[in-house]
């Protein structure tokens, strides 16, 4: 090549997978090469999700995470170093060709239904409820006073308020409302920041980091309680046991998961480091949208409960929702595969991680349709009121792989829980005894 010509540089699988570490990280999105070394650090969707797939194949999530993908790979033309040389394949030999190909032929199927346009009056609906439910809280103790069974009709309705919250949150979060990356991140920060009285910053980091790697330890935050507080995963804790490491009675997890798990996470663990986060990363336009949060809860309770009765309401609404976010939040993904980042394809690494409960018009509202959490791990941005459509073009891709695809009633899924940390922790203390 003459010197004058700007050289293209090729590179092989083993020269990308060196760079994972904390120097240089360079990652592959259809067959070119990118060097995020820097760039993670600016990245908009958070420095850990991108950095969770230094030195591999980014393709899949590239495509599942952006809305907007030609603006994206503007941005992306500075980090762009070269590509795979043209004999290397085009995804590592941990991954499955032929599911990648018909993935994405079924990603492009969904699109062209449709499938990822949002229906806005679904979530204006939405949206309503919850701020009808908010002020049927407060009218419960305006016409009935504040006595026991009044106050506690008002927590529960405010409970309600808070979860559905959660779950709408979820979806501006996601980009699965309106077409530009703005209008969602707007009503995000009003829905979560306003109607829940928590930074957006601290869903997206923590969420999508979730998405990217599910149930990978060291990479899903989702599963961090291991190894402190629970033994997850059979390999993990066999692991565990091996090295002799006890930080709890493992083998009591299934019961003392009722102290620590539902009751306190919300109340005794979110509340406090959502502060944290906000003031510790300088997020001071969530910290503006969380005190609204506050600043309207004093100003609408304070006349009919005082201080102490505000403060009572509003720990016994976190204790109730806490408990229905935990159940709802962990059926999909405790039972599961659990173990550390072995590099699947995009399939195969959800569908481990990720199982279903059965549709009902129950179990859609009351899981904000997380019930059908294969399809929104396969398609993040998808609105959730389509997630039951594309449900059998999944199920039939996973059939042909022989992928298993889970689904089960709603207290199965519950009890489920229970039963894989009963495992678990069995499994640890059988490896912890064993010479």
């Amino acid at each position: 090549l003459g010197s004058s010509a700007p050289t293209q540089r090729y590179f092989t699988w083993d020269e990308v997978a060196q760079r994972s570490g904390h120097e240089e990280r360079w990652l592959v999105i259809d067959r070119k090469v990118y060097n995020i070394s820097e760039f993670h650090r600016r990245h908009p969707g958070g420095s850990r999700v991108i950095s969770h797939y230094a030195g591999q194949d980014a393709t899949d999530p590239f495509m599942a995470f952006h809305i907007n993908k030609g603006l994206v790979r503007k941005y992306m033309n500075s980090l762009l170093i070269g590509e795979l040389s043209p004999e290397q394949p085009s995804f590592e030999p941990t991954k499955n060709k032929e599911l990648i190909d018909e993935f994405r032929e079924l990603r492009a199927t969904v699109e062209r239904m449709g499938l990822m346009k949002a229906n806005h009056v679904f979530f204006l609906l939405h949206l309503l409820h919850i701020l009808l439910l908010d002020v049927a809280a407060w009218l419960t103790l305006w016409v009935f006073g504040t006595s026991l069974v009044p106050f506690l009709l008002c927590a529960v309705l405010l409970s309600t308020v808070q979860a559905q919250a959660g779950w709408l949150q979820h979806d501006f979060g996601h980009l699965s409302v309106f077409s530009t990356s703005t209008w969602n991140h707007l009503l995000h920060h009003f829905v979560i920041g306003h109607l829940k009285g928590a930074p957006a910053s601290w869903w997206n980091h923590m969420h999508f980091q979730h998405h990217a790697k599910p149930n990978c330890f060291g990479k899903d935050p989702d599963i961090n309680m291991h190894p402190l507080f629970f033994a997850l995963g059979k390999i993990l804790s066999v692991e565990l046991g091996k090295r002799k490491k006890k930080y709890m009675p493992y083998n009591h997890q299934h019961k003392y998961f009722f102290l620590i798990g539902p009751p306190a996470l919300l109340p005794l663990y979110f509340q406090w480091y959502i502060f944290y986060f906000a003031i510790h990363r300088k997020k001071w336009v969530d910290l503006a949208w969380m005190i609204t949060f506050y600043v309207r809860l004093f100003l609408t309770y304070q006349p009919l409960l005082g201080l102490k009765g505000i403060l009572g309401l509003f720990f016994v609404v976190r204790f109730l929702e806490s408990h229905w976010f935990v159940w709802v939040t962990q059926m999909n993904h405790i039972p599961m595969h659990i173990d550390r980042d072995r590099n699947m394809d995009w399939v195969s690494i959800q569908l481990h991680a990720t199982c279903n409960v059965h549709k009902s018009a129950f179990n859609d509202w009351f899981s904000g349709h997380l019930n059908f959490q294969i399809e929104h791990h396969l398609f993040p941005t998808m609105p959730r009121h389509n997630y039951h459509k594309v449900a059998p073009l999944v199920q039939s891709l996973c059939a042909k792989y022989g992928i298993e695809y889970q689904s089960k009633p709603l207290l199965s899924a519950f009890a489920d829980i229970v039963y894989s940390l009963k495992e678990s922790g069995q499994l640890w203390l059988d490896a912890y005894l064993h010479q």
